[in-house]
């Protein structure tokens, strides 16, 4: 056998590897911070596949969301709406067998859910973490969500305006299921819509915030950016388990990232801020200036307006300050006496504690003395 054969053999040999090596699934991993004593899951808990209306087969919302950075999904195909049945047959419970497999390989977590789909009002419903779908077919719309709560799952209102704030009424029926408990959520923002009314009434009646895809179509995006991704849901898990998540929406630790805005309860979001934003220690420039660094450590851009009333010569606009996810910026900050801490006051536009209305927060710097102090210096 001469050189030029035994060459030709080797990369014959070699050419399963790297043929597989090109073709190697690619996760790009979303950056949001810790809270002491939970894991950050990025979670979308409603989409749908061939089995209802959607047009991808099961497996695929598994590869999209596992590609995106996401940690947790439900599949959420409608229960009485099956407008392919005569190619697909009616089996409720089939996308998440399909999907549980992939789900498995991913390191994803996939959880037993179905859309309760009757008229609206009174609206769309999703039920997650349910052991069998079938029982909730149902003719009776209250029967069907008693069913879902005796199996134990988590029931929550999807895209309460989505047909205009008549329909999207707080009724009879939406007060029934509030008293008996079984409503425990709404969807705030759902794909590209943001519904002010279902995020007060969470706030007013303590119900957990969610923020969903409800994607029909498949979702081409390789990867998640600050101002390009899907409506998803931040919850804040004590272990990354379907148990986990469940005991976190139950005790409302949610956050909602639509858009480029981040949506939740003031406490949680002030937590979330302060886990995002680090101020380093200050370079003074001169008596009357210093310049520090701020980090934002989230997928996420941060808008921050002063506080204080703009100048004349000031337009509201350049007086904002973004700090670009995943990012460092160099911050010039006005001082009185370099010796003493500065405390600068904005409000993080983008960080909504309720409808139109952004997160008081505060930059701590601190002198330039104990900067050095904590140096060694």
């Amino acid at each position: 056998m001469n050189p030029l054969q035994i060459l030709l053999l080797v990369l014959l040999a070699l050419l399963p590897t790297l043929c597989s090596s090109a073709h190697l699934e690619v996760r790009r991993e979303l950056h949001f911070p810790q809270l002491s004593g939970y894991k950050t899951l990025a979670c979308d808990f409603h989409m749908h596949t061939v089995f209802s209306d959607g047009n991808v087969w099961p497996t695929i919302r598994v590869n999209e969301t596992w590609r995106q950075g996401l940690d947790a999904i439900a599949i959420t195909d409608h229960i009485e709406y099956q407008p392919h049945k005569a190619d697909v047959p009616t089996k409720h419970s089939r996308s998440f067998e399909l999907a549980e497999s992939a789900a498995k390989s991913h390191n994803l977590l996939l959880i037993r859910a179905a859309e309760l789909t009757r008229d609206t009002p009174p609206g769309h419903f999703n039920a997650i973490f349910l052991n069998d779908i079938k029982p909730l077919e149902t003719p009776e719309f209250l029967d069907a969500v008693q069913e879902a709560n005796k199996q134990g799952a988590f029931v929550f209102w999807n895209h309460q305006g989505w047909k205009g704030e008549e329909k999207g009424r707080w009724l009879d029926v939406h007060q029934t299921m509030y008293d008996k408990k079984w409503l425990q959520g709404m969807e705030v923002a759902n794909g590209d819509e943001y519904y002010p009314t279902a995020h007060q009434w969470c706030l007013e009646k303590n119900l957990t915030m969610l923020g969903n895809s409800d994607i029909h179509d498949p979702d081409l995006r390789k990867e998640s950016t600050s101002l390009d991704h899907r409506t998803m849901t931040l919850v804040f898990a004590r272990e990354a388990t379907l148990a986990g998540i469940k005991e976190a929406l139950l005790a409302g630790r949610t956050l909602v990232w639509f858009k480029d805005q981040l949506i939740g309860r003031e406490k949680l979001l002030r937590w979330f801020f302060d886990a995002c934003v680090q101020v380093s220690k200050p370079n003074v420039r001169s008596k009357t200036s210093m310049y520090v660094e701020v980090r934002n450590n989230c997928h996420a851009d941060i808008s921050l307006e002063p506080t204080d009333p703009p100048k004349p010569d000031q337009s509201p606009n350049s007086r904002t300050v973004v700090l670009p996810a995943n990012s460092t910026v160099l911050m010039r900050v006005p001082i009185a006496d370099p010796a003493k801490p500065v405390a600068v006051n904005y409000v993080a536009k983008n960080f909504l504690i309720a409808p139109g209305k952004g997160l008081p927060v505060t930059l701590r710097i601190p002198s330039s003395a104990t900067a050095e102090k904590k140096q060694g210096k």
